[in-house]
């Protein structure tokens, strides 16, 4: 177990794979499926988000009623890729709205974003704004979603 990971029970995973997949469940339904009294799931629950296992409790929205027609994975391949200019990098793009994912990776690419727009000219509104007139940003690629069979999220642990 790396060292600054929290421990988990087989009570605690067992909770955590019912929570994650819907977080209306009330105690009392996840504690009769893992066998524990609601305020034992509560306490428990308690316990992960003060722990920071939980980050957070959000719904999934649907993009298409919201006008959210585009999903874009972008590679960024940036030109200084020291502490400094790859901290101004993130912080630049994880202030935009449109980005709801931001990722330093190895290989090729240094950060793959995900970023979900209306459509073709909100995206190029967006690589005008953060990439294109970046001098940090050698080069990006696109690759528009044409099908997002998964967006759910959970983990399987």
């Amino acid at each position: 177990m790396p060292s600054d990971a929290v421990p988990l029970d087989s009570f605690d995973r067992q909770i955590l794979a019912l929570y994650q997949r819907n977080t209306r469940l009330p105690g009392e339904q996840i504690g009769a499926q893992v066998g524990l009294s609601a305020a034992a799931v509560q306490r428990r629950l308690k316990r992960m988000r003060e722990t920071g296992v939980i980050q957070a409790e959000v719904a999934v929205l649907d993009c298409q009623p919201l006008g959210l027609g585009m999903t874009a994975i972008v590679h960024v391949d940036l030109v200084d890729e020291s502490a400094h200019a790859t901290r101004a990098f993130r912080d630049k793009v994880t202030a935009r709205g449109e980005v709801q994912q931001c990722y330093g990776v190895t290989g090729a690419a240094d950060y793959v974003l995900v970023v979900i727009v209306a459509d073709l000219a909100a995206y190029d509104a967006f690589c005008k704004a953060c990439l294109l007139h970046d001098a940090n940003v050698r080069s990006f690629t696109t690759h528009i979603v044409l099908d997002a069979a998964k967006r759910t999220g959970a983990l399987s642990f």
